[in-house]
């Protein structure tokens, strides 16, 4: 057996066919010295998410599909880099995301990154775009979004992952917060999907943030 990969990519994926291509194309792209793979976890798709994995070289491990959280857990448990990179079916890197994100994390010695973004979709999707680029990093405790969550193994599995609760990444951005050192990369090294927003609006979306953070921030007080 060779050397593990410096950096596991764990993309959890439930009936992301129109998605999960363009996602694991932007990875094979990547212009990087480091060594990396690729993993999807499959949450119980009745399209052709798996096979479209497959296809395209990444290693399918199965989910239960109950929850994205579940399914960034099963592939971060099962992953053997060093550094696990936490990107969404819908969310494309750009070419230099490893070597920039990889370098930025080790250069300033934290335990997990994220970087600033491009969101498409509707034109409120860029207020999203606006609050995640320059609100986020600004927190005592950055919040890292789980379309671009870049972590140590070592911090993933002694933290316990991402939790069960909705907005999962900002609980574990907290709870990560809370014991090591993490930090923005302002460089734009991702393009994510603003479906999300399109579904729920972006008042919504803003509130469901801002108030389970608020929430958080109380009860660690």
């Amino acid at each position: 057996m060779g050397a593990p990969p410096d950096v596991s990519f764990v993309v959890p994926a439930r009936n992301e066919a129109d998605y999960l291509p363009d996602c694991l194309e932007s990875i094979a792209a990547l212009e990087t010295d480091y060594e990396y793979e690729t993993i999807v976890v499959d949450g119980a798709s009745t399209d052709a998410t798996a096979d479209i994995a497959r296809t395209r070289g990444a290693t399918v491990l199965e989910g239960t599909g109950s929850s994205i959280a579940a399914g960034r857990n099963r592939g971060g448990r099962d992953a053997t880099g060093e550094w696990l990179a936490f990107i969404d079916a819908d969310t494309r890197v750009r070419p230099n995301y490893l070597t920039e994100l990889l370098g930025f994390a080790e250069r300033e010695d934290v335990a997990a990154a994220s970087s600033a973004c491009r969101m498409t979709g509707p034109l409120r999707a860029k207020l999203m775009e606006g609050t995640i680029n320059h609100v986020f990093p600004r927190l005592e405790r950055p919040i890292l979004p789980g379309f671009n969550f870049f972590v140590h193994g070592e911090a993933f599995l002694e933290t316990g992952g991402f939790p069960e609760v909705p907005n999962e990444d900002t609980a574990f951005s907290r709870r990560l917060g809370r014991r090591l050192p993490t930090d923005y990369h302002d460089a734009v090294l991702v393009e994510s999907s603003g479906r999300r927003i399109a579904d729920s609006g972006l008042a919504g979306t803003l509130f469901h943030y801002a108030t389970l953070d608020v929430g958080r921030l109380r009860a660690s007080v």
